[in-house]
């Protein structure tokens, strides 16, 4: 069932950062205007609107990569917590730094601290499933496999393999 969740979770969020990207890309004001937000159209405003579209397609490739290849899923998740953390914390310190904006900006933080928070507890879960099925493995093993004390040096682990 993780599996399951955690294909939802980076196919979703990775796309959700895959169209916010694009929308950066291409038409910033406009996207910007949806929350609210007046932009002039000066190209160098637009440069930096557009700037951090690269990390979000990158991201957002990154994650629904992982939702299709698990083994890729670790990546997925840690890079998605990162960014949609980063987003949902930058906003915060802006509200405390600069005020509160509009209802949408605040929403888009409270989702972006909620996917980042999903993305975090799964890459977790993810990693103990992993410690925990390395512990089980490492105790089925073939006796010659596992660590012995060594004859000539007490106290060093050496292994037979």
């Amino acid at each position: 069932m993780s599996r399951v969740l955690t294909r939802i979770a980076l196919a979703g969020s990775g796309a959700i950062l895959g169209l916010i990207g694009i929308a950066l890309l291409a038409l910033p004001g406009a996207f910007l205007e949806k929350s609210g937000i007046l932009v002039e159209r000066d190209p160098g405003l637009m440069s930096e609107l557009s700037a951090p579209a690269g990390i979000l397609l990158v991201t957002g490739a990154l994650m629904i990569l992982g939702a299709v290849r698990l083994r890729f899923a670790n990546w997925g998740l840690t890079a998605g917590a990162i960014v949609y953390g980063t987003y949902g914390a930058g906003r915060l310190v802006s509200m405390a730094l600069h005020g509160v904006p509009s209802q949408s900006l605040i929403t888009a933080t409270l989702i972006e601290l909620g996917i980042a928070t999903v993305l975090a507890v799964l890459r977790m879960n993810t990693a103990s499933e992993q410690q925990h099925q390395a512990g089980r493995h490492f105790k089925n093993a073939p006796a010659w496999t596992t660590p012995h004390r060594s004859q000539t040096e007490p106290g060093i682990q050496a292994y037979d393999l």
